[in-house]
């Protein structure tokens, strides 16, 4: 069964981005632009892994990493912050990494296997 991984980000181009590198890797990928839109997601169906925007508009990061792991069954949950503010992993207990934009995207697979080898 394929990993879902939710990709969460403000920018509609960046999110499509992603989900079609993810998708083409294997994963099931989806996205969300907004809070709402994210919790709602999750909350249907919990993904395994979450990526981050830790600087959309009117929505500060760590309050949306609160939302979404205090869903059932989502405590554990693995982040991938994406943001440019450097330290910011500290803020956020379930990060495994932070990857400043502009991103490689091979450099986030590479995180992605490493959280979930095998």
């Amino acid at each position: 069964m394929a990993l879902r991984i939710m990709v969460v980000d403000d920018d509609q181009n960046i999110v499509e981005y992603l989900v079609n590198i993810l998708t083409a890797q294997g994963y099931e990928a989806t996205g969300a632009v907004s809070r709402e839109q994210a919790v709602r997601h999750a909350a249907a169906q919990p993904p395994d892994l979450i990526t981050l925007d830790m600087e959309m508009p009117g929505e500060a990061g760590p309050l949306l990493y609160k939302d979404m792991v205090a869903l059932n069954g989502m405590s554990q949950t693995p982040f991938i912050l994406i943001c440019g503010l450097p330290g910011l992993h500290h803020a956020i207990p379930n990060a495994v990494a932070t990857v400043n934009k502009p991103f490689d995207p091979e450099k986030l697979i590479g995180i992605i296997r490493d959280t979930f080898p095998g």
